[in-house]
């Protein structure tokens, strides 16, 4: 049976730190602040296939007061949750995940990001989707003051 999950998550901008999405360290004036790497979208796409096997979020698993977490790569939280559907006999179908950012342009990235999001999840990169999109300037996105990434994965489990 076919479960799917939703995840998003969101950090600001700040300078002095490294922008790392999808697993890729991206050349940029500021970064994403947060304990660990602070990989929006592996962290979105975490809680989404987290939330098809009915886990609790990365924030309960990982939890953000746990020095064991901190500056962490991120792709270590993504691998757990795929151990997690492995270990219920699960496997995933397809992960798809939405970047919302002003700047840096994505675009130039987005093989190696859905290239390290296959090899952590275990599965093809022809089955992971990744999109990058603006705010048209409005909100904190546009205002360049954060990044923000929405997921949505499917899990075949076992009745």
């Amino acid at each position: 049976m076919v479960h799917v999950g939703i995840g998003y998550d969101v950090h600001p901008l700040v300078e002095g730190r490294r922008l790392v999405l999808g697993g890729v360290e991206i050349p940029h004036a500021k970064g994403l602040e947060g304990h660990s790497d602070a990989d929006a979208l592996m962290h979105a796409l975490t809680d989404a296939v987290l939330g098809a096997i009915g886990e609790v979020d990365i924030g309960h698993l990982f939890p953000n007061t746990d020095a064991a977490w901190k500056n962490a790569p991120s792709r270590i939280f993504l691998e757990e949750a795929a151990r997690r559907v492995r270990e219920r006999g699960g496997r995933i179908v397809n992960v798809d995940a939405s970047l919302a950012a002003e700047q840096p342009k994505i675009y130039p990235h987005l093989a190696a990001m859905k290239a390290n999001i296959a090899a952590a999840l275990g599965i093809p990169p022809g089955k992971v989707g990744v999109k990058a999109t603006t705010n048209e300037r409005m909100g904190f996105v546009g205002r360049e003051e954060g990044i923000a990434a929405m997921a949505v994965a499917s899990v075949d489990l076992p009745e």
